[in-house]
């Protein structure tokens, strides 16, 4: 999906610490282990965008409506996001490899269930479940990667899993792709089956169990998760209900109504814990408001193009998976290319200037999307279109990221990693919810109208965006500190 997704730990274990610390001696197959952890990551980034090409096959197949295609992309955001911070900290408690053995073994049993599915109901809790499995495994797996390496070696190992994010949303459309064109859309999830049994075999073999009190036991704010969670879900109903039923039925308002209460809640309980999930006075930090909003912004928007392409290429265009599939690349490179070049250039001309680049870029891209007519070139319009702005995203991606880490002080790294994190999977589920709801005539009846309403308003928002980022994201330049944050 992007270069981003999984610091969620309340713990600074991102940053190499300075100073004369003295660690602990490196298990001696920590490349081994490094290598097989990534391969776990992957699957998690991968099941982020292979669904999207998938999905109308999908329909077809199960008889899926444009409620049901919406939610089999929104539950595994929903899941991860809402339960990330919970799974970092019950890593801190019971030991990284417990947690991440037990995440991969949710997530591969989900996968099953997932390709399986005859039902609405059963694909959808299959994706809620493969998303509680990667809530677990992706924040142990990284507590698990930056307690191994220490020093410069450190930075290698957090480079290629930084890259295993960019890499995943890319392959992921293509996999997609070959997949459902091939064997068959189930094979979108039964393809994880199989890797994860294999990591399962050999990851006890690779990752030490935790030495005998090196954990303190951590109170678990399960009451803070279940209502983020639940808040979080709430909004998407509303805002998917209000594409079918329209913004003033009272199913839609009732449910808007009850997400803004349940986060009103958790914010409460928040205040209250004495170890909360989410520690709220991050929010109070123009850093990580600015990292937060860019990350919420960047990926509602990424995974929205994903989304609506893969449905505009194949209902108003008659493309199938595999095509769609490696039309989609050139926009997923575009999104490699964009965060190499915003990690070269955030440190040079600043966090303000790269934020409202960035985002300037991505509603250029997005203009020639909401002007789309019945005959315009897939290869000559569109395309190009989603690239341009995949570019200002990726670069997007990196600010977020480094503004949020690299301008709080280094003791609250991990904190404002953890909020950070939050934000991007919240984007995702809430970006896919609004233009689904937006384009819901384009998608039903495979008009381009309902398709070019979408995309403005994504041009909207990443023009918004770029005027936000002038008064909210600071000027300075973030001390880059090589540490990567990884989707």
């Amino acid at each position: 999906m992007s270069a981003t997704d999984a610091h969620p730990h309340g713990h600074q274990h991102g940053h190499p610490h300075t100073g004369a610390a003295q660690h602990p001696p490196p298990p001696p197959r920590r490349w081994a282990a490094l290598a097989v952890i990534c391969l776990a990551q992957f699957m998690l980034v991968l099941d982020v965008t292979v669904v999207n090409v998938a999905l109308p096959d999908m329909a077809a197949d199960l008889d899926l409506d444009r409620a049901a295609l919406t939610w089999v992309v929104t539950a595994y955001t929903l899941a991860f996001g809402g339960l990330m911070l919970l799974g970092g900290r019950l890593a801190d408690t019971l030991g990284t490899r417990r947690v991440l053995l037990a995440g991969l073994a949710v997530f591969t049993a989900a996968s099953l269930v997932t390709g399986l599915a005859q039902s609405a109901e059963l694909l959808i809790g299959g994706r809620l479940a493969q998303g509680v499995g990667a809530a677990l495994l992706s924040p142990a797996a990284l507590a698990v990667v930056t307690t191994s390496f220490h020093g410069p070696e450190r930075n290698r190992a957090l480079g290629v899993w930084a890259a295993i994010g960019g890499t995943g949303s890319a392959f992921g459309v293509l996999i997609g792709g070959a997949l459902t064109e091939g064997p068959g859309w189930q094979w979108v999830f039964y393809v994880n089956v199989p890797v994860g049994l294999a990591v399962l075999a050999v990851l006890p073999a690779l990752v030490p169990a935790a030495a005998p009190g090196a954990r303190t036991a951590a109170r678990l704010d399960v009451p803070g998760a279940l209502l983020v969670t639940t808040a979080t879900g709430a909004l998407i109903y509303g805002l998917v209900h209000a594409g079918d039923d329209g913004w003033g039925d009272a199913v839609t308002l009732l449910a808007l109504a009850g997400s803004a209460v349940l986060y009103a809640a958790f914010a409460a309980v928040e205040r209250a814990s004495r170890a909360p999930l989410m520690d709220l006075r991050m929010l109070t930090r123009r850093p990580v408001v600015a990292g937060s909003f860019l990350m919420l912004v960047a990926t509602a928007l990424l995974i929205s193009f994903f989304f609506l392409g893969s449905m505009y290429l194949q209902h108003a265009r008659g493309f199938g998976p595999l095509k769609t599939g490696l039309a989609f690349l050139p926009v997923a490179v575009g999104v490699g290319l964009g965060a190499h070049l915003g990690s070269r250039l955030v440190g040079r001309i600043g966090s303000r200037a790269c934020a409202v680049g960035g985002t300037a870029v991505a509603t250029a891209g997005a203009v020639p999307l909401a002007l789309l007519s019945d005959d315009s070139s897939v290869y000559g319009v569109f395309v190009p279109g989603l690239v341009v702005a995949s570019l200002g995203v990726g670069a997007v991606f990196v600010t977020a990221t480094t503004t949020a880490l690299a301008m709080v002080a280094h003791e609250e790294a991990g904190l404002a990693s953890g909020v950070v994190n939050t934000f991007h999977e919240v984007g995702a589920s809430v970006g896919v919810a609004v233009v689904s709801t937006v384009a819901a005539a384009g998608i039903g009846a495979g008009a381009t109208a309902g398709f070019t309403d979408a995309y403005a308003l994504l041009a909207v928002v990443a023009g918004a965006s770029a005027l936000a980022s002038v008064a909210l994201v600071p000027r300075g330049r973030p001390e880059m500190t090589g540490v990567p944050h990884a989707h």
